[in-house]
């Protein structure tokens, strides 16, 4: 990014741009990854069945129904008030969760998740609708590394840091130091300076603005893209839904798959967004898409290795494995599709446009997770691990194919050439 196109769109103090950006993608992971790994923990050593802590992904649902408020966020005020709006209701849950105890109200954690998911949702669109005017078609891939890995540094954070916190203490220190660290986050943003918005750029009801998502999806090329991210991903979040509940029943207590999923896992995956971002910068899209896709297909085979009780004694040194491959290779694969979706939004309506590809990605998340519940119950973890490897190697090449046959339009035609 070059410093006239920062100061055409924002001035950040003295700062750089990406790291407001960074902090905001932290802010994002924190809650998510403290609740994407604590819930399920405390839900299956509670007796709960696989499918039914697969409806949790129901829980998820505003990130992707986000779509449906994005032009309103996209169009309307500024960002700097959406954003410090948002990360100050954050912030205001947490505290509020830690004078209460959720172990004791299921209900309430529940809500806890809803909401935390309604405001991250929200602070994404804004966040990214940010990001993509401030790129172009040569800074996306480092661009996208730099939002995974610092979204993945909040799960790191969250899932890791924070699970570890409340394994030791209790609910209230947790929630407490959630709070501060999204404090942290928020700090970068008080300095952020936007031009007003042109006049002309507002619609003029909003009724119309409220169904803008329905034409940015009905434009040429952008159903493609939706089928083509569930053929990309679907594989890969089916393995992904039981992992943790699998760690459980493989006898891993709670500080441990804190540190193995929470903190070595999502490290790694901080290390698989940079090289994502340079193999994307290096080889392009089409190899980037390809190579991270079946590399993290290939992963799989451990997961699939110990459900099969394939290790000789104690499966602890496949699992370790598996996490840290799958976190470098699987963040590899995410940021190459995020910089897909990138070069499919169009720049005049990105917050808008990304956000419905974000929401599809989220999307599938959820369906394939109930879907895992169910096949995990019926089938067992082997052969649903199988079928999930096997469905992420042929989504990946069906993607790629597809693309280099059929480009979506000129947008991702020119970045993929």
């Amino acid at each position: 990014m070059t410093e006239s196109n920062f100061q055409s769109a924002v001035h950040v103090g003295r700062r750089h741009p990406i790291v407001m950006l960074a902090g905001l993608y932290i802010a994002q992971g924190l809650p998510f990854g403290f609740f994407a790994l604590a819930l399920p923990v405390l839900l299956r050593e509670a007796g709960w069945s696989l499918a039914a802590i697969g409806t949790l992904q129901l829980l998820a649902l505003p990130w992707a129904l986000k779509f449906l408020w994005a032009p309103v966020l996209d169009q309307r005020g500024s960002r700097r008030a959406w954003l410090l709006g948002l990360q100050c209701s954050a912030i205001a849950a947490a505290l509020l969760l830690a004078l209460m105890d959720l172990r004791a109200a299921t209900l309430l954690m529940f809500s806890a998740v809803l909401l935390f998911n309604l405001i991250a949702a929200s602070q994404d669109v804004v966040t990214d609708g940010l990001a993509v005017r401030l790129l172009d078609a040569r800074e996306r891939g480092l661009a996208n590394a730099i939002q995974v890995g610092a979204y993945r540094l909040g799960m790191v954070l969250g899932g890791g840091v924070l699970l570890w916190v409340f394994a030791r203490t209790s609910w209230q220190v947790m929630f407490m130091s959630m709070a501060a660290l999204l404090v942290l986050t928020t700090l970068p943003v008080l300095a952020l300076r936007e031009p007003a918005r042109l006049p002309a750029a507002q619609p003029a009801g909003g009724l119309v603005l409220a169904l803008a998502w329905w034409r940015r999806a009905t434009t040429p090329g952008m159903l493609t893209v939706f089928g083509l991210i569930f053929c990309y991903r679907f594989g890969d979040q089916l393995l992904s839904s039981l992992v943790t509940p699998f760690l459980v029943d493989q006898g891993l207590d709670k500080a441990t798959i804190a540190l193995m999923k929470g903190g070595v896992g999502s490290a790694s995956s901080i290390a698989g967004a940079l090289l994502g971002g340079w193999l994307v910068l290096a080889l392009g899209r089409r190899r980037a898409l390809l190579g991270s896709g079946l590399a993290q297909a290939a992963c799989f085979g451990l997961y699939i290795a110990a459900a099969m009780d394939v290790a000789a004694q104690d499966p602890r040194a496949l699992l370790w494995t598996a996490t840290v491959l799958e976190g470098v290779v699987g963040t590899m694969a995410t940021v190459a599709l995020f910089t897909l979706m990138m070069d499919a939004s169009d720049p005049d309506h990105a917050g808008t446009d990304y956000t419905l590809l974000a929401s599809v990605v989220v999307a599938v998340g959820s369906i394939a997770g109930i879907a895992a519940g169910v096949l995990g119950d019926a089938f067992g973890y082997a052969a649903t691990f199988t079928l999930a490897s096997v469905l992420a190697a042929m989504g990946t090449v069906f993607v790629v194919q597809w693309l280099h046959r059929h480009p979506t339009h000129p947008r991702v035609a020119q970045a993929w050439g």
